[in-house]
């Protein structure tokens, strides 16, 4: 898939979260909630696949994996 039918839900330092589309520098929403974020960029970017921030430490050493919500 295509980064242009992508939007990325991430969890700011904060404790928040943004919704950002692909190679954004700004956050095209910011939500208190994981849910409230998902919600937002579904309804901001209807048609678009929502991709999740997975944050986990893994073996690979990687927390930058994404899932579906």
């Amino acid at each position: 898939m295509s980064d242009d039918k992508k939007v990325f839900v991430e969890r700011r330092p904060e404790g928040d979260y943004a919704v950002r589309k692909p190679n954004a520098e700004r956050a095209s929403a910011v939500e208190p909630t994981q849910g409230a974020a998902i919600d937002r960029a579904r309804e901001m970017n209807p048609g678009k696949s929502v991709l999740v921030e997975r944050v986990r430490n893994t073996s690979g050493g990687k927390r930058d994996k994404w899932r579906k919500p």
